[in-house]
């Protein structure tokens, strides 16, 4: 594995865990709030966290100094970009919108064992829709893809599976996040993953709050009282974590990136334990053991990709 590939990986290991600690606080946050609402606040606080964070590099990318024909150059790719960067942003929101909206609801209807389960169905999902697009994954890939769904269904199975309307809800959830994986491995290749990332974030705020006015009757009242949750997910969840995620899936393989991401069911896992007192099962630790070695199995290609290219060269 390249210095490279082990920084992405850490990034999206980074954001798996900021991810799974934010399954508590998304339960407690419900406890106050609607599923639009509670979306809509924190999207848009993670998108304004962000907003500082954009103008810092504005600032020093602007100190730098230029050549008058490079910074002719820069001109017309800033102006491409810019059209890729809304584009992207526009996207990204959309989907995200649906996706964390379908999971919100959905867990109202199903546990939350089966919603983990089903919502990281996405690390099946994302390498059958990558051949749609050309994205072809290594036989290792695949092995991981069958240990993480073992893993999962282990660690989040723990009575039996039938689809009804919370499971289907969390299931069409999967296949958005899916698309959303796909997505950002488009866009991240082309523009600048902080910016796309911020404007995600109020795209999918601004139409959850919309949707809260028309279907729930959210109060500033209810929203102090969730404040602690709803700082968490608009921070770490959503202005850190989700930038993350961006900033690692550049130049890395989706499928790779999609079962690092799976992680969060691990790490959830471990956080219900730590801060709710939820003891594990063998039956469940066997199931991160699973994790672990699928994560493994998956960085395989890039690796071997990497050896043959050191033989050629000596």
């Amino acid at each position: 594995m390249t210095g490279h590939t082990l920084r992405q990986s850490f990034l999206l290991f980074l954001t798996a865990v900021i991810w799974g600690v934010a399954f508590v606080a998304q339960s407690a946050g419900m406890e106050y709030l609607g599923p639009f609402t509670y979306n809509g606040v924190r999207s848009v606080l993670g998108g304004m966290v962000l907003l500082p964070c954009i103008a810092l590099l504005n600032k020093i990318q602007a100190a730098k100094p230029d050549t008058a024909e490079g910074s002719s150059v820069e001109g017309r790719n800033i102006k491409k970009s810019g059209k890729e960067l809304a584009a992207g942003g526009l996207c990204c929101g959309f989907i995200l919108f649906a996706a964390s909206n379908f999971q919100q609801f959905g867990i109202q209807y199903t546990t939350v064992g089966k919603a983990g389960f089903i919502t990281a169905m996405y690390i099946l999902i994302v390498p059958i829709l990558g051949l749609l697009v050309h994205k072809k994954a290594g036989l290792q890939v695949w092995i991981g893809v069958v240990f993480g769904i073992a893993g999962l269904y282990l660690l989040c199975m723990t009575d039996s599976f039938s689809l009804e309307k919370g499971d289907a809800l969390v299931l069409i959830c999967a296949f958005i996040f899916s698309l959303h994986i796909l997505v950002i491995d488009h866009f991240s290749q082309r523009v600048d993953g902080i910016k796309m990332s911020c404007i995600q974030f109020w795209v999918c705020g601004i139409l959850s709050l919309f949707c809260s006015f028309l279907f729930e009757r959210p109060d500033l009242q209810s929203i102090c009282d969730a404040w602690l949750p709803v700082c968490y997910g608009g921070i770490m969840s959503c202005g850190v974590a989700y930038t993350l995620q961006i900033v690692g899936q550049k130049d890395m393989n989706p499928t790779v990136a999609s079962l690092i991401l799976s992680l969060e069911s691990v790490v959830a896992a471990a956080a219900g334990f730590l801060l709710l007192g939820q003891a594990m099962s063998l039956r469940e630790l066997v199931g991160c053991l699973m994790m672990v070695m699928a994560i493994t199995s998956a960085q395989l290609p890039e690796r071997k990709k990497t050896d043959d290219r050191i033989g050629r060269i000596l």
